[in-house]
């Protein structure tokens, strides 16, 4: 097994994942997209969104690539820059008034600002896969964790960085900024799956996500082994039990009357 592998592996059985971390490869030409992979427009004969493909790789170890030809998410299409749109951030912009997001233009298009987004026609796939499988070196790595989970793994990521693990939540297309987002900056990330994580791709209401590129996986996983360790920092975290417990009046009686 590679250091990849071997690092995918440790990063589940020290966390105790209950899904497998992601591998995350953004494509710029669909001639790149492996022949094994699963193209949900062909393998599955409907469209699906990103979420829903994040789920097939990280629950059912699946190979998963993504064209605009199989996602049917509009707003993610815009996010991702696979739309003809000329200017895509004024129609998500648009598309947060209209459903009820966001009470004017103004202020939504402040916020799309901020977004993680990819440039018109700048990748045109997506790969994603379980990262033990190591099918290429991806751009990002994607874990899908509980918050003490996620917990572990900041204090991991803040072992050799002066910083703290940033994060931008809006509870809407959070896709970009797992997917795209630690690519463009270069550092890791803590998101909340939004709406389409829960409604389409099951996500479940503990769950959180940690995101980082590449580069930065040495890191994470060498504070995963030191961050704390002199305290016994681990997951599952464990409870302190050196005290006495106290009970109720009754139960002190008994025990007086008792002798015990």
């Amino acid at each position: 097994m590679s250091q990849l592998g071997e690092q995918a592996r440790f990063l589940m059985d020290n966390l105790r994942l209950k899904t497998f971390p992601l591998g995350v490869k953004l494509i710029r030409d669909p001639e790149e997209i492996p022949e094994k992979a699963k193209r949900p427009a062909i393998f599955l004969k409907k469209k699906i969104t990103i979420c829903q493909a994040v789920t097939m790789a990280r629950n059912y170890g699946w190979l998963v690539a993504l064209t605009a030809d199989d996602i049917i998410c509009v707003p993610a299409l815009l996010a991702f820059g696979m739309t003809p749109a000329p200017d895509a951030k004024a129609e998500l912009s648009g598309l947060f008034c209209e459903v009820g997001f966001k009470n004017n233009k103004e202020i939504s298009l402040d916020e799309v600002r901020e977004m993680s987004l990819l440039e018109k026609d700048e990748f045109e796939g997506i790969l994603l896969f379980p990262l033990t499988k190591e099918v290429t070196q991806p751009d990002v790595i994607v874990i899908y964790a509980n918050p003490a989970q996620i917990s572990r793994l900041a204090q991991a990521a803040t072992f050799n960085s002066s910083g703290r693990v940033k994060g931008s939540f809006g509870g809407k297309v959070e896709c970009s900024e797992y997917l795209v987002c630690p690519m463009k900056t270069g550092e890791p990330r803590v998101v909340i799956p939004g709406l389409g994580d829960r409604i389409f791709s099951m996500t479940m209401d503990d769950e959180m996500v940690f995101s980082l590129p590449l580069s930065f996986l040495d890191d994470l996983v060498e504070g995963l082994k030191e961050s704390g360790k002199k305290i016994g920092a681990r997951y599952p975290i464990t409870f302190y039990q050196n005290f006495q417990p106290e009970f109720p009046k009754v139960y002190k009686d008994l025990a007086k009357k008792l002798g015990i």
